[in-house]
């Protein structure tokens, strides 16, 4: 039979989603394109393959008789074009936030790199998003509210945000009031700024003054040197915590912000690619996080 392939994956992933829209969004097609196809597959075929509900489409028995073979047919395409991919240089295209590239991502490559021999990464980092529409990166970690149409998108880890020092400064600093009469280091394109802070934990914020940065591994540096308090992710701190260079001097004694700030993105099309798949399997350990669902 003269079914393109095409076809039946545009088959095998509205009959598995129950939705030709959200099928077209994870093969980043159109909706009409996808129910072309299946309509073009369904006269090949002489039976129809879906009924349509109030909700979307449920499979015909033809259609869930055909999905149990067609599943299991491109799970074993699958594993044989990762095994192929697996055995030459794997390259990984990746775009990243400025501050997580250099303080969570480009620490850990190394450890990446050692467990994936043969892995090549290309890092680009930029506050600007990447450009999927022209291929040019595999994956994108962004900060912020993530911006496009047909991308998964994976919240990554729980953030704490909270004041961080050198510690002969955090001598003086014993209660959330006593931030008021010390530099206050600004991040002016963070999530968490400090007038949040400090209506969290019932004072006023107070006029912003001193040094501002435009990163926040600036205003990590600019901490840990001595120069003000930051108010920053512990994800993002952590070396410098952890060398002992920055301390939380409120530890338990104020109130710390939570919040998701990266998001790892990328095309439903690509989801695929084995080198994505494995970088992002390898973040999920990392960060102690599932991605199981985001990657079938």
């Amino acid at each position: 039979m003269h079914v393109p392939l095409s076809a039946v994956r545009s088959f095998e992933a509205a009959a598995r989603r129950r939705s030709f829209k959200a099928a077209a969004t994870e093969l980043n097609l159109t909706a009409s394109a996808v129910s072309h196809a299946i309509r073009k597959m369904e006269q090949a075929l002489g039976v129809a393959l879906f009924e349509r509900n109030g909700q979307g489409v449920v499979p015909t028995p033809a259609g869930e008789a055909l999905l149990e073979h067609v599943g299991r047919a491109f799970e074993e395409l699958d594993r044989g074009l990762h095994l192929v991919a697996a055995r030459g240089p794997q390259l990984l295209r990746l775009h990243c936030a400025p501050s997580f590239a250099a303080q969570w991502l480009t620490p850990r490559l190394a450890r990446f790199l050692a467990a994936h021999p043969g892995f090549e990464v290309r890092l680009a980092a930029g506050m600007d998003y990447a450009r999927f529409t022209t291929d040019e990166f595999d994956a994108d970690i962004v900060y912020g509210p993530p911006r496009g149409e047909g991308l998964v998108v994976v919240p990554l880890c729980t953030e704490t945000v909270r004041p961080l020092c050198d510690p002969v400064r955090a001598a003086a600093i014993r209660e959330p009031a006593d931030l008021l009469t010390q530099v206050l280091i600004q991040s002016d394109n963070k999530q968490v700024r400090w007038p949040l802070w400090f209506a969290r934990n019932g004072l006023p914020a107070p006029r912003p003054l001193g040094v501002r940065f435009d990163r926040s591994f600036l205003a990590i540096a600019a901490a840990a040197d001595g120069l003000g308090v930051a108010l920053e992710s512990t994800l993002l701190a952590e070396r410098e915590l952890a060398s002992g260079r920055l301390v939380a001097p409120l530890l338990g004694r104020a109130r710390d912000v939570d919040y998701v700030g990266h998001h790892l993105v990328f095309p439903a099309a690509t989801r695929r690619r084995a080198p994505l798949r494995t970088f992002a399997q390898w973040m999920a350990q990392e960060m102690r996080i599932d991605l199981a669902a985001d990657l079938a």
